[in-house]
């Protein structure tokens, strides 16, 4: 669990931050535009790069792919968990008509339409922490040149 603390600190944050943004596009009344969305990809890359960084610097000559990588993915993972769970409360029980407002928008039916919504949420989200962790992985990552020099 030791080594799990320092990446869902990071997600419960990451996850804070886009409940925050979500409620504010809310009060601004753009929550209805999915393209604002892809602004949450930004706050997740934020949270876990800083999550690899830190567990860079935590772990320093211990630090590997894998374990910078696991970061990464819990990082995103708890965000992911986290928004989907508040996206579907406040969805169903906080603004109940919000689903029929998005899916006279973007979609003819509203039963299939309702589920897909979640899965999408879910999707993009967890898509976007392995994308996000691969790329920032790259930064991080000991070249095979400095191990081969070192040896």
């Amino acid at each position: 669990m030791n080594n799990y603390a320092l990446p869902i600190r990071f997600g419960v944050a990451a996850s804070g931050s886009l409940i925050a943004y979500f409620l504010i596009l809310s009060l601004l009344g753009l929550h209805v535009n999915v393209f604002y969305s892809l602004f949450n990809a930004v706050i997740t890359g934020f949270a876990i790069y800083e999550s690899i960084k830190y567990y860079k610097l935590k772990k320093a000559n211990d630090f590997t792919y894998a374990g910078g990588f696991m970061a990464g993915l819990i990082t995103g993972g708890v965000a992911t968990l986290i928004f989907t769970l508040f996206f579907t409360l406040y969805s169903t029980e906080l603004q109940p008509g919000f689903l029929e407002e998005l899916s006279t928008k973007w979609a003819s039916t509203y039963r299939s339409f309702e589920a897909i919504v979640f899965l999408v949420v879910a999707v993009m989200g967890f898509t976007t922490s392995l994308v996000l962790t691969l790329s920032f992985m790259q930064l991080f990552k000991t070249s095979n040149t400095r191990r081969m020099k070192s040896a």
